[in-house]
């Protein structure tokens, strides 16, 4: 076990010799073809090997590094399957898990934050990690009242290795983009460091998870863990057992996987409207599925009803704060698309700002771009799979295709930016999962305007106030957004 390396000099030199790596492997391809290797053959060889020294070097330096890991990999169902396979296994990792501190530095951080006294308020506390991730790991311990609970420890120098990281990255991402085809990876890397001050501050996060567990502290199908104590750089919170999403992706039954996956989309859509609040760190590691209350400590061999599992969800460290919810015109967006209407599509991005006022666009292509991405929700219930989302990476990666071009020409406003990204991971996590999911009741239950219950006059206000909303905002200079790519 070692510290985190918190000197600049050091993580710069590991992510520094990241693109060395990638030109020296370029070069040993080059060979292998000289030597009579094929083209396809040297190429799949040398994306295995750039993508097994990414993520271990992405793993070993945690901080932002690791952070862009974790992003990165709920995308690998994107990837065709003999590239993807081999490194599945690296990717799984950073979900769960990191090298760990050792226990002397963990033990300073908490008698600096909670007192030299520390261990009164535990009547047990285990050394060794249960799950180490980006910015800190967690502790299984006995709460001074009984109470099993995770204690949170953030790694000291966290906020300069994360800057120091997503610093570095940004200067070579165009060189990962082959990893995940048809996502820009640059405006998620900038995406991550604009919120690192959140991510660090556990007070946020405490405020942004006991919101969450008040709202959902009944629910039947979402479990959120209490709050128990939280301090700078220390977050105690109640601990959840259950298995860890990345195991049902590895292994679940199709009950469990299409369970955990309605459940994802049910937290995803309905998280906003409860609470405000969209947990947007949707990768398997921060999910559990658990027995139903009346069926906790029995398993599904036990005689426990599959519809009965439970989701739980950690790590309320990233949130989108939306008072109103999703904003409505996704919904209306949405309705439109399947109702075939691309121009009232067209008016409302143009609207909202995701086609530019310089840009002049065929509404039809629009819509022939949009409708094999919004699939799930034309149907009553959709299979996610690998193959689905390879298919939709593979048309709007291609230089050559429409998809590509019109994409390009797509504005992406700054706030839609965190919200596009977490539905695209989550998109990836159900496809990892091979779900089978009843998408459109979630969004008829919980989208504002997926339904067509306004009159036609309303429908035409929200147009114009969002068009007053967008010229008001380019006014005011606020940022024009990033290109839709992913």
């Amino acid at each position: 076990m070692s510290d985190l390396p918190r000197k600049a000099v050091t993580r710069t030199a590991k992510l520094a010799a990241l693109p060395l790596g990638f030109a020296g492997r370029a070069t040993w391809g080059l060979g292998k073809r000289i030597g009579g290797k094929s083209a396809e053959l040297v190429a799949r060889e040398v994306q295995q090997r750039t993508a097994d020294q990414l993520f271990k070097t992405l793993g070993e330096l945690k901080g932002g590094a690791m952070k862009l890991g974790q992003a990165l990999s709920v995308f690998e169902s994107a990837l065709p399957e003999e590239i993807a396979g081999p490194y599945r296994a690296a990717l799984t990792k950073l979900q769960e898990a990191a090298p760990p501190l050792p226990a002397r530095t963990v033990h300073g951080v908490l008698a600096e934050r909670i007192g030299e006294d520390w261990r009164e308020y535990f009547l047990e506390f285990e050394d060794t990690p249960a799950a180490a991730a980006s910015i800190g790991q967690v502790h299984r311990a006995v709460w001074h009242d009984g109470r099993e609970v995770a204690v949170k420890v953030q790694y000291p120098g966290a906020g300069e290795a994360l800057l120091s990281d997503l610093t570095q990255l940004s200067r070579f991402a165009r060189l990962l983009g082959p990893l995940v085809p048809g996502m820009d990876i640059k405006p998620v890397i900038k995406e991550l460091r604009d919120r690192v001050s959140e991510e660090l501050d556990y007070e946020l996060e405490a405020q942004a998870q006991q919101e969450h567990a008040a709202e959902f502290e009944d629910d039947p199908d979402v479990v959120i863990p209490q709050v128990v104590h939280q301090s700078d750089q220390v977050l105690v919170t109640e601990w959840i057992d259950g298995i860890p999403l990345s195991e049902v992706i590895a292994e679940g039954t199709a009950e469990q996987r299409d369970r955990a996956g309605q459940l994802l989309a049910r937290f995803l859509f309905s998280g906003p409207a409860r609470t405000g609040l969209l947990h947007a760190d949707p990768h398997p590691g921060n999910f559990r599925l658990l027995p139903s209350a009346e069926e906790e400590g029995q398993t599904e061999e036990d005689g426990g009803p599959v519809g009965s599992w439970r989701l739980g969800v950690l790590d309320f460290g990233t949130v989108d704060r939306l008072p109103g919810g999703l904003p409505r015109n996704i919904g209306d967006s949405l309705r439109l698309a399947l109702e075939g209407d691309a121009a009232g599509v067209y008016g409302l991005l143009r609207a909202e700002g995701f086609v530019k006022e310089s840009i002049d666009l065929d509404p039809d292509a629009v819509l022939d771009y949009l409708l094999p991405i919004i699939e799930p929700t034309q149907v009553e219930e959709f299979t996610f799979s690998r193959g689905w989302i390879r298919e939709q990476a593979a048309r709007i990666a291609d230089p050559r295709s429409p998809a590509h071009q019109l994409g390009r020409q797509l504005n992406l406003p700054p706030s839609y930016v965190l919200i596009h990204r977490v539905t695209l991971s989550t998109i990836g996590v159900l496809c990892q999962l091979g779900a089978t999911v009843r998408l459109r009741d979630e969004l008829e239950a919980w989208l504002p305007g997926f339904l067509a219950e306004d009159t036609e006059t309303e429908d035409t206000e929200t147009v114009d106030a969002a068009a007053e909303g967008t010229e008001y905002a380019e006014e005011e200079g606020e940022p024009e957004g990033e290109p839709v790519q992913a």
